[in-house]
């Protein structure tokens, strides 16, 4: 962050200079200095997993390819980034710290949102009370979107959407039992309640409910009560973290159902590569996009993959992400910096990204719908619904490998 934050400020110099700065008008000035956005990311303890993959190397990407362009296009004059950051340790208090910082005393010119529903819930009233725009990317808490903020906009479809897109998938494909596993917190909680609500509605019937603590280091025990059981289906609500560890304990026990389903992470090249291309087949979870979804989509892959040599986007919320820095970006362009500006422009308008169109109804993003996505040769497939699907399901999972 230090080198893109100097290099837009050379930048900004360097512009300066070639102009003369006996001719440059303070107004001026004022106009085309740098476009300072403000954020905070975890860099180290459990979140950073996810947010290194699907967050941070965005705002990145997105800044350099910005600025590369001559900079940020605010109605109609290009300024160039500079990202101010820091490390919120995965801690909320730390994150509501350093988001108090850049709205109050640093007075940065727009933020970018944390990772993950809790961070966005602790930040979100706090961006609300001071007027800036939120597009989020990683928080998925109907909760939240109850609070009604004005300011806040979130990308994801909610857990009442995929959670009920999950279960039309299963009642679909005939699928009589499940068993399911989740993280006690926020994230967990709200998605499991949405899961329960859809099941409901159908007669498949739910043979085991567990939940776990964050930073859970054995899901065996769980797990082999749960092959006894021989549901058609597993669905775990998890982190990055325990997704894996889930897996490799499942093909450990030997627990192998038609329908094995844990999230969040399945969707990152790291469970690939940790659990291998052979071994994730047929492993189902949170996705909405891969680069089969669009030109844009793979555009942005392959830059993606490019700059940060080799390493992937995820294929759910990297996709909503970088839709979000797309619609703050058009924002800016068609309205500049005002605040309130944006967010009647963000709120008021049907926003073309690399994910298709996106609309929010107050604060909900309701284009998109509730997907399910699957590991399929190597690449994390959408696999439903169909009208969104870049491959058809596979409704029995092979032997793990």
């Amino acid at each position: 962050m230090a080198e893109l934050s100097a290099a837009s400020r050379r930048q900004w110099l360097q512009g300066a200079a070639a102009l003369g700065a006996a001719a440059v008008a303070p107004g001026l000035r004022a106009q085309s200095g740098p476009v300072r956005i403000g954020y905070a990311m975890s860099r180290t303890g459990p979140w950073t997993p996810g947010a290194q993959v699907s967050q941070e190397p965005n705002y990145l990407l997105w800044a350099e390819q910005v600025n590369a362009a001559g900079g940020l296009d605010v109605k109609g004059v290009k300024r160039p980034v500079e990202l101010i950051s820091s490390d919120d340790r995965s801690d909320i208090e730390t994150c509501v710290r350093s988001y108090q910082k850049l709205m109050g005393s640093d007075k940065v010119d727009l933020i970018l949102p944390p990772w993950g529903s809790n961070a966005n819930f602790a930040i979100a009233p706090l961006a609300q009370r001071l007027g800036y725009p939120m597009l989020a990317p990683t928080a998925l808490s109907r909760k939240l979107i109850d609070m009604n903020l004005s300011y806040f906009f979130s990308l994801l479809q909610q857990p009442d959407r995929m959670m009920g897109a999950l279960v039309d998938m299963l009642a679909a494909s005939g699928a009589k039992t499940v068993a399911i596993v989740y993280m006690d917190d926020l994230f967990g909680l709200e998605n499991f309640a949405a899961l329960n609500n859809a099941l409901k509605k159908t007669s498949i019937q739910v043979v085991e409910r567990k939940s776990y603590p964050l930073g859970v280091k054995d899901l065996s025990p769980v797990l082999r009560g749960i092959k006894e059981l021989n549901p058609d289906a597993f669905i775990g609500i998890t982190y990055p973290p325990d997704t894996i560890l889930a897996s490799k304990q499942a093909k450990e026990v030997g627990f192998n159902p038609k329908f094995f389903y844990c999230s969040v992470g399945t969707a990152f090249q790291l469970y690939r590569n940790v659990i291998t291309a052979p071994g994730a087949e047929g492993v189902l979870g949170m996705g909405s996009w891969n680069a089969k979804t669009s030109p844009e989509a793979k555009a942005y892959f392959d830059a993606h993959t490019r700059r940060f040599e080799g390493k992937e986007p995820d294929r759910w919320a990297s996709g909503h992400c970088w839709a979000g820095l797309q619609i703050l970006q058009s924002a800016v362009g068609k309205v500049g910096l005002d605040r309130k500006a944006l967010r009647d422009w963000i709120a008021g308008n049907t926003h073309k990204t690399i994910i298709g169109d996106i609309r929010f109804t107050g604060s909900e993003n309701t284009a998109t719908p509730g997907t399910v996505g699957q590991w399929q040769n190597g690449e994390f497939e959408v696999v439903w619904p169909q009208s969104v699907a870049t491959a058809r399901l596979n409704a029995a999972k092979p032997a793990w490998k």
